[in-house]
């Protein structure tokens, strides 16, 4: 468990320009409404709201499948879930080094409900006080990102609820460096997520990362 926990804290880490990507507007978002530039404290609750939005995913996720598991009394079903994150975590890979970009195809099934959740952050804009925030975050969590449901499938093997919500909120936490700095910092950051060199490096450990996870997994199914 803490192998994979230290493993999901590292892929929101690599793959933090993915998550710039896809966010890095949001300091402009925050900012409408307001006199000055981005407040730190929005910018902090709205990384709030977007980490409690993951540990409650992953929990839901984690605990729903565990019941499954046991009620169906089917011992090989966390070790085929397994075997079906590490194909992700091989996707993850293949997408961080911009060597195929199939993990897109998966984002997208993510689009009818993020058409839905949406209109409910706009509502909140302006922010009219930085508590605000934190609900912007939570609906801005669900946003459809190859990552989260990357990192989703390890929490639906976690075995508990518990263990679903820790594992994405390692994966959270590791996300956070890029996420809390904005202007020419990010800039920096980005630029160094951009660079051919720490993209392969990246693509090659989570790569790596999977294909033991794979083995691992095969490996518990057929002791079983």
């Amino acid at each position: 468990m803490t192998l994979d926990l230290l493993g999901a804290f590292t892929i929101g880490l690599l793959g933090a320009g993915h998550c710039m990507g896809m966010c890095g507007g949001i300091a402009s978002l925050l900012s409408i409404g307001q006199p000055h530039k981005t407040p730190t404290l929005l910018i902090i609750n709205y990384n709030l709201g977007r980490l409690i939005s993951y540990v409650m995913i992953g929990s839901v996720v984690g605990g729903m499948i565990a019941g499954i598991a046991t009620l169906s009394q089917f011992n090989h079903a966390l070790s085929f879930l397994r075997i079906l994150a590490a194909l992700f975590m091989i996707l993850l890979a293949l997408y961080v080094g911009r060597w195929w970009n199939g993990l897109l195809k998966v984002e997208k099934l993510g689009q009818l409900l993020w058409k839905s959740i949406s209109p409910l952050a706009n509502k909140l804009l302006p922010l009219k006080h930085s508590s605000y925030a934190i609900p912007f975050g939570f609906l801005w969590g669900w946003l459809p990102c190859g990552l989260v449901y990357s990192t989703l499938t390890w929490a639906a093997v976690s075995g508990s609820a518990f263990g679903g919500g820790m594992t994405m909120l390692a994966f959270g936490l590791g996300t956070l460096p890029a996420m809390l700095l904005v202007g020419s910092s990010a800039a920096k950051l980005q630029s160094l997520q951009n660079s051919v060199k720490f993209r392969n490096i990246a693509a090659l450990s989570i790569l790596i990362y999977g294909l033991y996870t794979g083995y691992d997994a095969v490996t518990i199914f057929n002791a079983n």
